[in-house]
């Protein structure tokens, strides 16, 4: 989707931030891409309990790639924080709520289908999850991406662990593995802590990084159940730990960042959460 030489892939410079819950920031390959953006403080009944991601962080993108229509993960007020001549990939059944949004240069990716943004190759691989925005809204699908330059990152989006993963994505440097969601239980069609270490060890990345988890949390509700905001990606290092012992985690807090060139440390740090707000 863009041929500019300045893109040009390469290993300096490569690095994924975590903004919370599906956000990330992935520059790879000379591109700045920008996943499922979720930027404001409070989405209906979800209060942020994490710093708001600096705004710096989502500007000069070269794409974001939405994972499936649900709110938390395609958000109006967040998408109108972005310019609306971005490049949005999404998965088949979302381009037309996107066009209507103003992102005229939206691409629906099926499965298996990739496109080329500055030095990065993005590949749609498929995700188990209902992608409609809602119950009764036409059928979408979810998927995940695949985006590889000097390094390949998997971001699963939403997604239930499925035999056909490692296969599905190929050798990866990094996989970005939701752990939780943004309330005290989770339905189907997502990974708890257990499920992801599965995941980790079906498609035995480098690093793997748990995501989805620790951001948002229905009002009122932290004090009682505030456990499930800390916890989820302590219990996927200890099951990654068990089932996948050659994969290193690496827990980033909102705002973190994770050098993918950087030579790996000594000794890994011994886990640790960060605790909600107020």
């Amino acid at each position: 989707m863009d041929d500019d030489p300045a893109h040009a892939a390469g290993a300096p410079g490569e690095r994924i931030t975590w903004l919370g819950h599906a956000t990330l920031l992935l520059e790879v390959g000379g591109a700045r891409l920008l996943t499922d953006p979720l930027l404001r403080d409070r989405v209906g009944h979800l209060r942020r309990h994490a710093e708001p991601p600096a705004a710096a962080l989502s500007e000069d993108i070269d794409a974001v790639l939405v994972s499936h229509l649900h709110l938390d993960h395609l958000d109006v007020g967040s998408l109108r924080r972005l310019s609306r001549r971005v490049p949005v990939l999404a998965p088949t059944g979302g381009g037309a709520l996107l066009r209507r949004l103003g992102f005229a240069n939206t691409v629906e990716l099926p499965v298996g289908d990739e496109t080329q943004i500055g030095g990065a190759q993005v590949r749609a691989v498929p995700a188990v999850h209902d992608g409609r925005r809602h119950p009764l809204a036409p059928l979408a699908d979810a998927i995940g991406y695949v985006v590889a330059g000097a390094h390949r990152v998997y971001f699963a989006g939403d997604t239930d662990v499925f035999d056909d993963m490692a296969q599905s994505t190929g050798p990866l440097d990094v996989a970005l593995l939701p752990v939780w969601g943004w309330g005290p239980s989770l339905g189907p069609g997502h990974m708890d802590p257990l499920g992801a270490a599965r995941a980790a060890a079906l498609l035995r990345p480098r690093i793997a990084v748990p995501i989805h988890w620790g951001t948002f949390f229905p009002i009122g509700l932290a004090r009682s159940k505030g456990d499930v905001l800390v916890d989820p990606p302590l219990d996927f290092a200890r099951h990654a730990a068990e089932l996948a012992p050659d994969v290193e985690v690496r827990i980033l807090a909102p705002g973190e960042t994770l050098a993918l060139g950087a030579p790996a440390p000594a000794a890994a740090p011994a886990p640790s959460g960060h605790h909600p707000r107020g």
